[in-house]
């Protein structure tokens, strides 16, 4: 999903887009029932499993819920976050204090040899986000400024994991949002997930987040660990999956434009007020573990 997530590994319950909230709320019409109810999308809920892309399984818990691609895709249309050209899966805890999207990039086998260097990564970030906004302001959405590393690029070799958040304001409501953004290393490609969670509850999304990491795994055949000589190999390596993979290395649009259109699809927006859909999945949520035990 080269063009899409800005993005380890989510319904809808954050504060983060505060003024956007009366706007929700009359573009629905005020009604929590219909195609734009929250509750009415076909969430599996744990204890399950969620198949991602036919690539991946992850454990779903009880007390938490898994959203297949059809799903995702209305999901992202009423939080107002633009959807890539790929398929995406969601995975949300029952409290809703934050959501991740998952999505696979099937570029290949990507070295892990390479060097990141944070600055020069932000600085790209920084000037292709400003040209993405020019999206978001064609469709009357608010628009991002980055201010920052909330953390800074990291890379766990043994698990075959990066992961990096940042920090950014929504202009012109001036509410703050951060994603944290895992990239899982594949035999054919990586599995991209964002996370997202207001900045003061970020460090406990990412320990609950994490405590499910164990849960997911690669198909047989599909894990970093079985490369074989011959498998297609990335033209990439690990700075490129911050700052859009392969149309930001080799686009005819220049550097910057490409990655202006992998930004523009990138950052995940959370609206408390789509059609009453927080009240609705938490009872939604509610219902379905009573019925489990």
């Amino acid at each position: 999903m080269r063009k899409h997530l800005f993005s380890v590994l989510g319904a809808i319950a954050l504060t983060l887009a505060h003024g956007l909230m009366p706007a929700m709320a009359q573009d629905s019409g005020g009604d929590s029932g219909g195609d734009s109810d929250i509750s009415s999308l076909p969430w599996q809920v744990g204890p399950a499993k969620g198949v991602i892309a036919d690539k991946a399984v992850i454990d779903v818990p009880k007390g938490y819920a898994f959203l297949g691609a059809e799903g995702t895709r209305k999901l992202n249309e009423m939080m107002h976050n633009p959807s890539g050209e790929g398929d995406e899966y969601t995975l949300a805890p029952k409290d809703l204090s934050w959501f991740s999207f998952f999505s696979f990039d099937d570029v290949g086998y990507v070295k892990d040899d390479e060097k990141l260097e944070p600055d020069d990564i932000l600085a790209s970030i920084k000037e292709g986000t400003e040209e993405s906004n020019v999206e978001r302001r064609q469709r009357g959405w608010e628009t991002m400024h980055i201010e920052g590393w909330s953390f800074k690029p990291q890379y766990d070799k043994n698990l075959q994991l990066l992961e990096w958040a940042i920090l950014a304001e929504v202009q012109p409501s001036r509410n703050k949002v951060v994603n944290y953004n895992t990239r899982l290393l594949g035999r054919h490609g990586v599995m991209e997930v964002v996370l997202v969670a207001n900045p003061e509850g970020l460090d406990a999304a990412i320990a609950d987040f994490k405590g499910l990491v164990p849960g997911y795994s690669f198909n047989a055949g599909e894990k970093y660990a079985e490369f074989r000589a011959g498998d297609h190999v990335a033209e990439y390596g690990l700075a490129a999956l911050i700052t859009g993979g392969a149309a930001a290395v080799a686009s005819k649009k220049g550097f910057f434009a490409a990655i202006a259109l992998f930004l523009a699809k990138a950052w995940k927006l959370v609206l408390l007020a789509v059609a009453g859909g927080w009240a609705a999945f938490r009872k939604f949520l509610g219902k379905k573990d009573g019925a489990s035990e």
